[in-house]
């Protein structure tokens, strides 16, 4: 059976790295997008990677780049099986001042760079029989937390957009599904959340934690996966520790 080929946006840090890391211990080989060329190079010697793997700088809001990726991906490699959108930024600041550029840039990003590494991808796998596409969605997207004017925003476009293009891909055997995890320890996160911030979070996930990047991983990897998530498209699934369910919390 032929291997299984991935592209990972964001792959060099984060849920994106860790995703790398659970598709290539399944056998995927990968091409690995990020837009910090020292945290790619580090993956250079990455454990299971050596051609398995392919290394490369991306900004995923220009369109043209993405496309050239995802081309030298099929010529490199043979096939594109799966996508993983998980390149984003966030900010977590009161909706009174948030600056208007800070807004657009960050739904540039995490909305209109989602839709054109996805629309690329699409228009490859529409050729080649099918395929699999995971975005990155967050309980921000789907509720409306303190802080998140910019961030929630563009996560909730990037719910609508999965399920859109859910409905226009289907036709092509292409699946369409995000996750939208919780509070995890990125080092994105760890960098933004202060002390403060941890105990909010712990007091209104009833797991009491925040969820390590490799959990997240584990429901990429069977959103890709062809055989187990085969009826699967249009979903979001919330990976939060219980977050988005919850009413009243008991006192611990």
């Amino acid at each position: 059976m032929q291997e299984r080929v991935a592209l990972v946006t964001g792959g060099a840090s984060g849920i994106g790295l860790a995703t790398v890391r659970r598709l290539l211990q399944s056998g995927w080989k990968v091409a690995i997008a990020d837009r910090d060329e020292r945290a790619l190079a580090g993956l250079r010697d990455e454990p299971g990677a050596g051609e398995r793997v392919r290394l490369a700088q991306l900004d995923i809001t220009d369109e043209a780049a993405a496309q050239a990726l995802i081309a030298d991906t099929v010529a490199w490699f043979g096939a594109l099986d799966g996508v993983v959108n998980s390149a984003g930024i966030a900010a977590d600041i009161h909706a009174l001042e948030t600056p208007v550029d800070l807004f657009r840039k960050i739904l540039d990003v995490n909305v209109v760079g989602t839709f054109i590494v996805a629309r690329a991808a699409a228009q490859v796998m529409k050729e080649r029989g099918g395929g699999a596409i995971v975005n990155m969605c967050s309980v921000s997207g789907l509720r409306g937390s303190k802080g998140r004017s910019a961030y929630g925003a563009s996560k909730g476009a990037v719910r609508v957009l999965t399920q859109v293009l859910a409905n226009d891909l289907a036709p092509y055997a292409i699946r369409v599904n995000a996750v939208a995890p919780g509070p995890v320890d990125t080092p994105m996160v760890k960098a933004m959340h202060t002390d403060k911030d941890r105990q909010l979070w712990n007091r209104h996930v009833p797991m009491r934690r925040y969820a390590e990047p490799e959990e997240i991983a584990t429901v990429i990897e069977f959103l890709l996966d062809g055989t187990r998530s085969s009826y699967m498209t249009g979903e979001i699934v919330a990976v939060d520790g219980g977050f988005r369910g919850a009413g009243i919390i008991a006192d611990a």
